[in-house]
């Protein structure tokens, strides 16, 4: 057989084999070493299916990421009778603080809200002023506690945000990861008990996917996403940090009424782009991968 009608036939071969199915990898991995900057990402469908993880176990900086395990805490705390969410907390001058929010800036010192509309400004508008009230209702080694008890030992609330030079329960680890740290595994676990919804009352885990469904940043894994997209989330941002960590309800393509739960963190630290602008590099990126995520579990179905 001649080179000429070999090529031929082995062209022939190659454009009748079946072209291979697109994976996570392939979709997220360019995206990932991509970034300029420490990287962490999780995926997992909640009810079965293609996983990814990259740097999954690396500890790292939440920035207001970590208000999502002050929720849980908190609401774990309120369903075994220690905690009162309806309690109506005065706020005073020296609980409030700079950054994101809206308690500092439009209300007036001594304004009163219950413990559970603090919550609810912690996530939706991630409220610095708010995280410092419900820390003061719940504590943050307990916080700490409850992750530790669930699995999540690198999961942690260092102080208050803002005052981490006279509320630091570790000094060191404030130091190393300002706010707070987690990993990416620990996150995605964190997601996954709150799916299954065992560790709280059944009134609870629908409080916390409502305010996550409700947060107000739709910068990072939202911002690509079709509308109508729901998201449970919580992010993250400071100088070098930007994440996002939430579950994406992913439309099938059978039937769009009915949705697939897949759980998602992206953890960026260390980024070479500081910039707060929309494009910065970080918020591109997870909005990319965001994206990725839902093609791919779309296009399963």
């Amino acid at each position: 057989m001649t080179r000429i009608a070999t090529a031929i036939l082995a062209a022939l071969f190659l454009s009748a084999a079946p072209a291979a199915e697109p994976s996570l990898v392939d979709a997220i991995k360019p995206l990932a070493e991509a970034h300029k900057g420490k990287i962490a990402v999780a995926v997992k469908p909640l009810d079965g299916g293609e996983c990814y993880v990259l740097n999954g176990d690396e500890v790292m900086q939440t920035a207001s990421l970590i208000k999502l395990a002050i929720m849980a805490a908190t609401y774990a705390r309120a369903d075994e009778k220690a905690l009162d969410l309806s309690a109506m907390v005065a706020l005073k001058k020296d609980d409030k603080v700079q950054g994101a929010g809206i308690l500092t800036g439009h209300f007036s010192d001594g304004a009163t809200l219950p413990v559970r509309d603090y919550i609810r400004l912690m996530i939706r508008y991630s409220d610095n002023t708010a995280t410092n009230v419900v820390l003061d209702q719940v504590g943050i080694t307990t916080v700490n506690e409850w992750t530790a008890k669930h699995g999540m030992a690198e999961t942690r609330i260092n102080a208050k945000v803002f005052k981490g030079s006279t509320t630091s329960v570790d000094p060191e680890r404030t130091k190393k990861y300002s706010l707070g740290s987690t990993s990416a595994n620990e996150t995605i676990k964190l997601l996954t008990i709150l799916h299954e919804g065992k560790a709280w009352s059944k009134p609870s885990v629908e409080a916390m996917l409502g305010h996550l469904k409700a947060n107000d940043d739709k910068e990072l894994l939202v911002r690509f996403l079709p509308a109508g997209t729901v998201v449970a989330h919580k992010t993250g941002a400071t100088n070098q940090v930007r994440t996002d960590a939430g579950i994406l309800y992913v439309p099938t393509k059978a039937d769009p009424k009915k949705t697939r739960p897949v759980a998602v963190c992206v953890l960026t630290n260390e980024n070479t782009d500081q910039r707060w602008v929309l494009d910065n590099a970080a918020q591109v990126t997870i909005a990319k991968i965001g994206k990725a995520v839902f093609d791919f579990y779309h296009e399963k179905d």
